[in-house]
This record gives structure tokens, sequence and C-alpha cells, in this order.
């Protein structure tokens, strides 16, 4: 008899492929951002090396943001059209409807990085990084699409209709945006660069840059794996009492 967490996670995954907007998101919008920032605007960027280098750590991080929404939408529709009361009524628990979703999350995301890796190094993309700090990238890529899924089903809870529940996930989308992801946090304005030196996704994407031009930094590595972590409690907290709560 199969676990109730890999029923939830097969039921997941449909619904991922009946939906073909989400698939774009998750998987085909990080690669039209980065065909943008690379051939449109990367000349425009000057960061000591080869801006397809440069802007590839911080994309494949905006790529774990882009497939929020739909899990968001998917998990507030679980709640708000009944769904989750037949579930009951089968005894399936409360932490395989969430971990279903968690995972279905990560694994999509894990898809849409590889394909966006595969279109970086097609334009250019020469990483300096050895097996263990690719083994590195691949650890804290797996956390923070863990945190940021749970953060994302806590959203999708709490929001009071389908729509609300994707609006809830802009902020996470945009946030990437407002890092080095896209240019050095030092070349920015005043403001804006202390907003970018202290937010979450910074350290994490320059942890990423500097396993993958094979110059880690120990500082960014713990402060990115503790935001990762800080995120991914929150989150799983927070989404368990909405649960309990709504159900």
């Amino acid at each position: 008899m199969k676990s109730p967490s890999i029923v939830m996670l097969r039921r997941n995954f449909k619904h991922i492929a009946r939906n073909p907007t989400s698939v774009f998101n998750a998987v085909l919008m990080p690669i039209v951002i980065m065909l943008m920032f690379v051939y449109m605007l990367g000349d425009a960027f000057d960061v000591g090396v080869d801006y397809v280098d440069y802007a590839t750590p911080g994309l494949m991080l905006l790529a774990v943001c882009y497939g929020l929404g739909a899990t968001a939408t998917s998990v507030n529709s679980d709640m708000t059209k009944g769904i989750i009361n037949r579930f009951k009524v089968m005894d399936v628990s409360r932490g395989a409807v969430l971990t279903g979703h968690v995972v279905a999350s990560v694994l999509t995301n894990l898809v849409a990085i590889a394909a966006l890796v595969g279109v970086a190094f097609l334009l250019g993309f020469s990483p300096s990084a050895g097996f263990l700090d690719w083994l590195g990238v691949a650890g804290i890529v797996v956390l923070l699409a863990f945190a940021a899924g749970w953060l994302t089903i806590a959203l999708g809870l709490a929001a009071k209709s389908v729509e609300t529940a994707g609006l809830a996930t802009v902020p996470l989308v945009m946030l990437p945006f407002f890092s080095s992801a896209i240019a050095p946090a030092d070349k920015m304005g005043q403001g804006l660069r202390q907003f970018a030196e202290y937010q979450p996704f910074t350290p994490i994407i320059e942890t990423v840059r500097g396993l993958l031009n094979g110059t880690p930094s120990t500082g960014y590595a713990i402060t990115a794996v503790a935001w990762c972590v800080g995120i991914a409690v929150v989150g799983y907290l927070w989404s368990s009492a909405t649960f309990k709560k709504r159900a």
C-alpha cells in the first residue's frame, strides 16, 4: 500500500502537468529572464567577469521563486473547495497533505534550475567549481527550495481566496531582483544598497556564486543556511497552525 505522502505527491504533479501556465512560470520564465539580461542588458553591467558567470547563480535562485505562485494557489484551492474534508474522511494525515505540496514544489524547482543551468552553459557559462563545490550548490538550492516551499504553503493557507494566494507570493518573486542577483549590491544607490546587503537572498546568492567560482565564503554560507533554516521553521509552524485552524 502506498504511503499518503506519495499519493499526495503524485496528485500534485498531475495538477501541475494539467496547468501549462504553471509549467511556463516555473521552467520557461527564468530562462526568458536569463536571455533578456544576458543578451539585452549584460553589457550594461560592469561586474569584472563575463556577465553570464555573474548572473547565473542569482538566476538559479530566482528560478526557485517563479514556481511558488502555483503552489500557493494549489494549496489554497484544496482548502477553499472542500478537498481537505474528503482527505479527512479518508484518514489522510495533515502532514501528508502539506508535505506533498512542499516536495512537489522542491522537485519542480530542481527541474527549472537544471533547465536554466543547461541554457547558461549554452550561453558560455564556465564555472570553476569542483565536485564538492557543486554538492554545496545543490545543498543550498534544495535548502532554499524547501524553506520557500513551506513559507509558500503558509501564505497559500492564510489567503482568503485562490486569487489572493497567487498575489501573496509576488514579494518572494520580486525579492531576488533587489539583491545581488542582477548587479552587485555595492553599485546600488543609498538605501537600496543596504536593503540588498541585509535581505535573505543576497547571502544565499553569494554563497552559490562563491561555490561556482571555486572561492566559497564561510561567512556567507553560515548566514545563508541560517536564513533558510529560519524561513523553513517559520513556514512550517505557520502552515501547521493555519491548517489545523482551517481544517
